[in-house]
């Protein structure tokens, strides 16, 4: 194959220069490793990734492998290959025309083109090197004779002179070349080194690209899962929003035809109470005394009152005992579609119940008051008189949960906001309960996140990690998944903001952690994930 053709299949097909780290993917195309990861980059969140070249699809962000044999195809290539780029050094024998030089003698201070140096001295002492305008950095600046040795004692380059009547006299020294393949051992060394943690990095870059898209996957299944679940809620409300509509139409037409049926009632009672009036109006006109009395008095004069006490009952129970929705009822039904609603969201997400959680009071430190439903921790300068034993902290002020955790999801929140200096957290129950290593977060059985000095911290074995920016709320979540050994922190602002996870394997269970400086706090509930 010629050298051209051979160039050209070295060439990337992105950058188009010659492969640089060269990768390839599944497919067996050949890329540099920047050029392929800035395309898959740009290929993130579009559901999938594809070969720039034939176009085959990958589900997840491929893994890209080092291809060492065309790497070392590519090297040896440009090993063999002339650096065209001219240097600018000519010949100073062609004297009719500028031709580069391609070597300069240390020696004559000369440098020349192939032609002239063919016919140049070949004699030891005539010392060739690259083109270069600066022979007199080559040779001695006292003695102006070439640099032949190297002086590891003063780490200088030196001439024979130097050598055997300066001031380098009596040194260890060594050849340039001994000196230069003992430099250049120890840069390989490095080298190796640096290969090493590059590959380590490259390592952890690909973990990291592993699980950013894995958690990209999930993202996506989970915003489907999540669209469904709204998908059916919505259903759901508008299915209640009917029910609730009908249950009040239902109620507004049931009274309205007992008040209609009774002012219809009404009605006819006064429109005859209307004619009564106008007869006993037209008698009282009359002035025969004759007509007077001999009219018929069976209409006018008879009890006008008949029937009021039962309308008069019927009026006043429609207006002050059945005259009005039943608002309790209507908000039953709604509050019993909500519920289903809520508990269908809790079987998503497998949200169990949430239940108290208590503060156990034979555990607390003698200055804490534990309040009487046993929720609220206070800092008391006051000792309190409880019997000491083993399970209670001596030294610091602390108390734990009377409630254990060994599986499952947790989760529990604590009010701060009455306390300037306060850890919350999770020990075990093997946590000391005396000296320094009782502290929450000083041992190795302890997980808490605290605040003092005005400032936010996360500990666990005495090893803190500044939380910043500081709390916006006065609200922290404690959260745990004791199968996947996780301990997370939350502040309760809107949007709610992660703090910290700490990462471990459990082996006992798990309580609940409060420790005091000043002031209270209260917890406020614990529900389980």
């Amino acid at each position: 194959m010629a050298s051209s053709d051979l160039r050209q299949e070295l060439d990337c097909s992105i950058c188009l220069s010659i492969y640089t780290d060269p990768v390839n993917l599944r497919c067996g195309h050949n890329y540099c490793r920047v050029c392929i990861d800035r395309v898959l980059n740009t290929q993130v969140g579009s559901g999938g990734y594809s070969c720039p070249q034939c176009r085959e699809e990958f589900r997840d962000r491929p893994v890209l492998h080092r291809n060492i044999t065309l790497r070392n195809i590519v090297e040896t290539f440009r090993s063999t290959q002339p650096d065209k780029k001219e240097t600018g050094i000519f010949c100073i024998q062609c004297i009719h025309s500028p031709v580069p030089a391609v070597k300069s003698c240390l020696m004559c201070e000369a440098s020349l083109c192939n032609d002239h140096l063919r016919v140049h001295s070949k004699a030891p002492e005539h010392v060739l090197t690259d083109p270069t305008t600066s022979m007199e950095n080559r040779k001695c600046s006292i003695h102006k004779k070439i640099l032949e040795y190297y002086c590891t004692e003063d780490s200088a380059c030196i001439c024979v002179s130097c050598r055997l009547d300066g001031e380098h006299r009596g040194h260890k020294v060594e050849t340039l070349d001994e000196a230069t393949e003992n430099k250049k051992q120890k840069l390989r060394n490095v080298l190796q080194k640096l290969i090493a943690k590059r590959k380590e990095i490259e390592k952890r870059v690909r973990s990291l690209h592993e699980r950013k898209g894995r958690v990209q996957e999930r993202a996506a299944g989970e915003r489907e899962r999540v669209t469904a679940l709204f998908k059916e809620l919505r259903r759901h409300l508008e299915d209640l929003e009917k029910r609730v509509r009908r249950n009040i139409s239902s109620q507004e037409e049931r009274i309205s035809l007992s008040f209609s049926d009774l002012i219809d009632q009404l009605e006819i009672k006064k429109e005859d109470l209307s004619r009564k009036m106008e007869d006993i109006e037209e008698l009282c006109n009359m002035t025969d005394p004759l007509t007077v009395l001999q009219e018929s008095d069976t209409g006018v004069l008879c009890d006008t009152e008949e029937g009021d006490n039962e309308d008069r009952e019927r009026h006043d129970r429609l207006l002050h005992d059945g005259g009005d929705l039943d608002v309790s009822g209507i908000s039953h039904t709604l509050h019993t579609g909500l519920s289903e609603m809520i508990k269908e969201v809790n079987v998503f997400f497998n949200i169990q119940e949430a239940s108290d959680i208590l503060l156990d009071v034979n555990t607390a430190h003698n200055k804490l008051q534990i309040s009487y439903d046993m929720k609220t921790a206070s800092r008391s300068y006051i000792k309190q008189n409880r019997p000491k034993t083993p399970q209670r902290f001596q030294d610091y002020s602390n108390v734990l949960s009377s409630r254990r955790f060994s599986s499952g999801r947790h989760y529990w929140e604590v009010d701060v906001s009455k306390s300037e200096w306060w850890m919350v957290g999770m020990c075990y129950p093997s946590i000391e309960r005396r000296g320094k290593k009782s502290a929450i977060g000083n041992n190795k059985k302890s997980w808490c996140f605290c605040k003092y000095n005005n400032q936010y911290f996360v500990i666990h074995n005495s090893k803190e990690i500044r939380i910043s920016p500081d709390l916006s709320s006065n609200r922290v979540r404690i959260s745990l998944n004791y199968e996947a050994g996780q301990i997370f922190f939350y502040d309760l602002c809107d949007p709610i903001r992660h703090l910290h996870t700490f990462t471990t394997t459990f082996t006992e269970p798990l309580h609940a952690g409060l420790g005091l400086g000043k002031g209270h706090v209260t917890i406020s509930g614990e529900g389980g994930l």
